[in-house]
């Protein structure tokens, strides 16, 4: 009888459970709920680490412009991840090309090192209290194995991407000159920088091996990589290499391929010293989302980089020898082609608004779930935007700023910098589960509503979004974010917020006219427009350790509720 008795109170429990969410659902009331003292893990901020393909606009103006802005909104330094740094050429930037001419040859084959290209990224980096990521690749023109010319592709938006595969993508020719090359690289950054400041960078050999970027075997990249590493730790032992930067890492033959690189590493035969495995110090790989273009409207596809996170995350896992080790997304993204516009691949057209800034909010929060989740040693997750110099305003590259100007995007990283301590309980009523997001993305009949928390020792931050995979405006719901146990009886609150009228430089760029030549007037504004805006601030009473904030979110907008006390 008893049995009976607690099995009919589980029933009427799951019963009013289920009433009591109708009734949540059919009133519209929308809830974040955040516990202070509910602590899941340290604030770690995967979140700063950005990337690009064109090294040479690092020591540009709108570069160095938007360098030092990362710098400055980042409580940690930044990781900074570009190609083409031992590429030879004469520095001159084009989009998807990049060189630093570090390498040559005499007339009688013997190496001619040149380090003044790569000394002003590296020192623009330093300079600001950033870190490399410094991508060991790609191969220099006299040292490559392919003789056809010409060397350098000159691509556009709308040509065929295999178009930039030339002779740097080829194995060298003589892979003791490769192995002397990184030896002598990484020699004279320590010799520039001092032995402590490299030992805190993260050296990674090439690109995409399995796709574009490699135009030889697994076996062969697998020996480029043991060289460059010999190369790197004969420099400095104590420097931290990885690899392999996989892409499609959720694809049956990227899988293949990490599993295979791994078991290299572990207990394959050092092609450089013939000795068991090559070092391993960090595991990294890539991961893409797929948007299309449906009647004319943009529907982003968030599953499958979700995807390639968790399955990089699981492989990770597998083994005794990398399930500890760091790991970094070398490429984060919500698809491939950084410098294909929206002209060209209307698809794209998701960049220049708030579409890219609140699903940069949705995606991140899911790659800290899918870290707690898998229990690994998660570093970085590096955002490949940057800026492209001197191209059309709002273009619709994939990039944080046009032209000097800041997209809504950045704002985002301006709001992550301000979370800070410990990650704590958010809970909403409206955020899609994590395993919906992995199987279908976020395109059901409603959009979602998601939250994620931090705290520290005076402060409490909480990020709030309102993303769906379609791209289209709504008007705004109200979310109610209630706090408990705030430790203190009064505290200021602030409100940042980004949606079509705040922290939106487009929006005004589109109101002027859409002018590809503004004024300085225009520029000044534009460049306001683009910051991260407050739109309040003010002291409010805490009671018995709980508050309710009430925020307006429209489709697309990202909130920050701060308290200070």
């Amino acid at each position: 009888m008893q049995r009976i008795i607690s099995y009919l109170t589980l029933v009427l429990s799951v019963i009013m459970s289920i009433n009591v969410k109708a009734q949540q659902d059919s009133s519209g009331s929308n809830f974040v709920r955040v516990d202070l003292q509910k602590k899941i893990a340290p604030m770690k901020p995967i979140w700063a680490w950005f990337g690009y393909d064109e090294p040479n606009y690092t020591y540009m103006k709108d570069g160095k412009k938007l360098l030092s802005e990362l710098a400055d909104l980042s409580p940690v330094p930044v990781y900074v991840r570009t190609h083409s740094l031992l590429v030879s050429g004469d520095g001159t930037a084009a989009l998807k090309w990049g060189s630093t001419n570090a390498y040559t040859e005499d007339e009688n084959g013997n190496p001619i090192y040149d380090w003044t290209i790569i000394d002003r990224i590296f020192d623009t980096y330093i300079q600001r209290g950033m870190k490399p990521l410094a991508q060991i690749g790609f191969m220099p023109e006299d040292l490559s194995s392919n003789n056809p010319k010409p060397y350098r592709h000159h691509w556009k938006p709308g040509d065929p991407y295999s178009d930039i595969i030339t002779g740097w993508a080829y194995p060298p020719k003589d892979y003791n000159k490769w192995r002397e090359l990184i030896y002598q690289w990484v020699k004279h950054a320590v010799a520039r920088y001092g032995k402590e400041e490299v030992e805190s960078w993260y050296w990674e050999v090439w690109n995409e091996p399995n796709g574009y970027y490699w135009k030889a075997g697994q076996d062969e990249f697998f020996k480029l990589y043991d060289y460059a590493a010999d190369g790197v730790k004969r420099a400095l032992p104590t420097a931290r290499i990885g690899g392999p930067n996989i892409a499609g890492t959720s694809s049956k033959g990227a899988i293949e391929w990490m599993n295979n690189f791994i078991n290299h590493c572990i207990s394959g035969v050092n092609y450089a010293t013939g000795k068991k495995g090559s070092p391993l110090d960090a595991l990294l790989f890539h991961a893409k989302g797929s948007p299309k273009l449906v009647d004319g409207v943009v529907h982003m596809n968030m599953a499958p980089q979700m995807r390639d996170i968790a399955t990089g995350f699981r492989i990770a896992s597998f083994y005794p020898e990398t399930k500890h080790l760091p790991l970094i997304i070398g490429e984060s993204d919500p698809e491939g082609c950084a410098a294909c516009g929206m002209a060209t691949n209307p698809e794209n057209a998701y960049r220049n608004g708030t579409m890219y800034s609140s699903y940069t909010a949705a995606s991140f929060a899911r790659k800290y779930l899918l870290a707690d989740r898998a229990n690994v040693n998660f570093l970085g997750a590096v955002s490949w935007s940057f800026e492209f110099e001197n191209q059309p305003w709002f273009y619709g590259f994939r990039d944080l700023a046009t032209n000097g100007v800041d997209k809504p995007v950045l704002n985002v990283f301006r709001m992550f910098g301000m979370m800070r301590g410990d990650r704590i309980l958010a809970e909403s009523n409206r955020m899609y589960p994590l395993e919906t997001v992995l199987d279908s993305s976020i395109c059901g009949a409603q959009t979602d509503i998601g939250a994620m928390a931090t705290k520290e020792a005076n402060a409490a931050a909480v990020m709030v979004w309102n993303y769906h995979d379609v791209d289209k405006q709504g008007p705004a719901e109200m979310v109610h974010v209630v706090m408990d146990h705030v430790p203190v009886k009064s505290a200021r609150l602030t409100i940042y917020l980004i949606d079509d009228e705040n922290s939106n430089s487009y929006v005004l760029w589109k109101k002027m006219g859409s002018p590809q030549k503004p004024t300085q007037e225009q520029i000044a504004k534009l460049e306001q427009a683009g910051q991260l805006a407050c739109v309040s601030s003010k002291l409010i009473q805490i009671n018995a350790g709980k508050t309710e904030i009430p925020l307006q979110l429209k489709r697309q907008a990202v909130a920050l509720v701060k308290l200070d006390w």
